[in-house]
């Protein structure tokens, strides 16, 4: 499936066509449209840490699977230049990195909570909006489902709930995690507690954890545990979404 893309410049700029581009590498949202007619639901992409360009190819696999059940799929550009400098910078700490992160957690989800309020806006939304995170794009999707009862699902590919909103929980949507058992990066602990947290709100929830995988596995082009993570996702949100 051809899957209709559309790179927007801003958040104001959601009602460009599809032909519409703008330069690469300073677009904040690219659009992967379903191509069905009326209103649809959207998902937004949150990517991890290293920025988009990196893996584009492997967040691209989740959206063109969403656009193919019907939802559209906006994969979005969250981090200023300052957090993508500080966060690559070969002189950064993890212990440094954690920090920054914990200090713009808020930021970064207040820039999601926008995007949805702009996705809400267009005349196709079906104002059934859900998020999918990856590793700390996943703290900063569940860190804003907690804060913005809007959103309607909520999926978390090897990341975890913030330690600062953990206590502040009261609400959580459909939630599915999924997690390497081998992941050295986020411990597949943070997963098991993002989960424990939801069911504890009365979440409807889904831990999915694979033995033996890293952190990132789905990224791979050959294993076959990438196709099986896409398919999880893409059917959660097209059950809990779809209306």
């Amino acid at each position: 499936m051809i899957t209709r893309r559309t790179t927007l410049a801003g958040l104001a700029l959601l009602s460009l066509s599809p032909a519409a581009r703008a330069e690469p590498g300073n677009d904040a949202m690219t659009r992967y449209a379903a191509e069905v007619s009326g209103k649809r639901p959207a998902v937004i992409l949150l990517h991890g840490s290293r920025g988009i360009e990196l893996r584009r190819r492997a967040y691209e696999r989740y959206a063109d699977a969403l656009s193919a059940k019907g939802i559209d799929a906006y994969l979005l550009r969250y981090m200023t230049e300052h957090d993508t400098a500080t966060l690559t910078s070969k002189t950064s700490t993890k212990a440094s990195r954690e920090t920054f992160e914990t200090k713009r957690f808020d930021g970064w989800s207040d820039t999601v909570s926008a995007t949805v309020t702009a996705i809400l806006g267009q005349p196709d939304s079906s104002a059934r909006i859900g998020l999918l995170g990856f590793s700390l794009g996943g703290f900063i999707a569940a860190n804003t489902a907690a804060r913005d009862e809007r959103i309607a699902a909520l999926a978390v590919l090897y990341g975890g709930m913030p330690d600062a909103m953990a206590g502040k929980v009261k609400h959580l949507p459909p939630t599915i995690e999924l997690h390497g058992e081998a992941d050295q990066n986020v411990s597949i602990a943070n997963g098991r507690k993002l989960i424990e947290l939801a069911k504890s709100v009365g979440a409807e929830t889904e831990f999915v954890p694979y033995p033996g995988k890293p952190h990132g596995f789905d990224f791979s082009d050959t294993d076959p545990m990438t196709t099986d993570a896409i398919d999880r996702v893409s059917r959660f949100f097209q059950a809990r979404l779809a209306s």
